[in-house]
């Protein structure tokens, strides 16, 4: 598990991660949409990149998160953190998130009812900041990786991965490099 030194950060840095993790025990823990929304400016934007799900606005984003987001985590979503980077008025997190497919998650596969298939997740979010509330949150995943996880695509002929993808990101040696190009390559170093 990842942790920061928060000696090292500005008081303006410290209070950015205080703020942050509150809108993520709001969404995660207590599962508090207007505790989540309360953290963000009057005119925040939110999107999930590979679905185009948020928002644009307190209002909007206060229903999306009542109603497409915070009700819809599966019972076991967990997330570990790998690294965060604290910056001038930003913060860059990547986490891997790990579920249980057990509800509609219109947020990450819109339209797709519930598999019952083990999810694990790279996550990159970039969260900005403006006088002292969250502005904007881009997450961003690799939405062929949760295709192939869902059962949804095929990976057998085509150059993605599954949960291989995340194990790889906490533990460098669990998934050998290169398995994608050795599928057509003969190359011993590779």
């Amino acid at each position: 598990m990842f942790t920061l030194d928060l000696a090292q950060l500005t008081p303006e840095q410290r209070a950015m991660v205080e703020l942050w993790e509150s809108h993520l025990d709001a969404e995660f823990d207590s599962k508090d949409a207007v505790a989540s929304c309360g953290t963000m400016t009057e005119a925040p934007y939110v999107n999930h990149v590979p679905t185009l799900t948020g928002g644009l606005g307190r209002e909007q984003l206060l229903h999306f998160y009542s109603n497409y987001f915070i009700p819809h985590m599966p019972s076991d979503m967990e997330t570990e953190l790998i690294s965060r980077t604290v910056g001038q008025n930003r913060i860059v997190d990547e986490f891997v998130s790990r579920c249980t497919h057990t509800v509609q998650m219109d947020w990450l596969l819109p339209g797709v009812p519930a598999t019952g298939r083990r999810l694990e997740i790279v996550l990159v979010v970039i969260v900005t900041f403006e006088e002292g509330k969250m502005s904007s949150e881009h997450i961003h995943w690799d939405q062929a990786s949760v295709l192939v996880q869902a059962g949804l695509i095929d990976p057998a002929n085509l150059p993605v991965s599954g949960a291989e993808a995340a194990r790889k990101m906490l533990d460098r040696n669990s998934v050998p490099s290169n398995l994608l190009i050795k599928r057509t390559i003969a190359d011993d170093l590779l």
